[in-house]
């Protein structure tokens, strides 16, 4: 009788997912010194159809003029917007941080903008939109740390792995400055490591069911 129990117990509690196998309702990105050509490469391969919300991050100054935006809008098949502060945070978008502003995702899914103090010497900061998503979106949030000169952004997949939400990192041989990647990686903070081929197919195949 209760081997009878245990094997209905176990047939009706299946172990859960892989964390990276999971659906996601969103996906932020960081990089800085190097990320930004990796950066267009993978929002260039994403269908028309990519059913997730995209929250992105660079290290840019606010004084010298940016070609980011118009640079990804060219490249990318869904909607490239500069938000603003309130603007919904919307499936199949791709959200810029604007130069000069943090950018962070509201308890409501919807985009707050702050002039707070640098954080690791810049603004946006990588880690205060990862961590404050991380809050938001829980298991349902995949983070993806790209090439750069320091470690922005390690704090914020270590919030967003404790959060339940995965993170993935640039294989740090084929990051222009692999300092991100790197300690990303040193720290534990990390689900997977992908080529930017690999992991560019791997986002294009994400899906937003569970």
């Amino acid at each position: 009788m209760t081997r009878m129990r245990d094997d209905r117990a176990s047939a009706a509690a299946p172990p859960p997912a892989p964390r990276s196998a999971r659906g996601f309702d969103a996906v932020v990105l960081g990089g800085s010194a190097g990320g930004t050509e990796l950066m267009s490469a993978l929002l260039a391969a994403l269908p028309a159809g990519f059913p997730l919300a995209l929250l992105v991050v660079s290290h840019l100054p606010p004084d010298v003029p940016s070609y980011l935006l118009e640079t990804l809008r060219y490249r990318c098949k869904l909607p490239v917007v500069e938000p603003d502060s309130g603007e919904t945070v919307a499936p199949g978008r791709v959200h810029v941080a604007p130069p000069g502003y943090h950018m962070l995702v509201d308890d409501d899914r919807t985009i707050a903008l702050s002039l707070d103090s640098s954080v690791r010497f810049s603004r946006p900061s990588i880690d205060v939109l990862f961590e404050s998503a991380a809050h938001v979106y829980g298991s349902r949030l995949l983070g993806i740390l790209l090439s750069g000169a320091n470690d922005d952004g390690v704090h914020g997949l270590e919030v967003i792995r404790a959060m339940g939400g995965v993170a993935w990192v640039q294989d740090p041989q084929t990051a222009s400055s692999a300092t991100m990647p790197r300690a990303a990686i040193a720290r534990g903070a990390v689900d997977d490591v992908f080529s930017p081929t690999i992991m560019a197919q791997r986002l294009a195949a994400l899906q937003a069911t569970s």
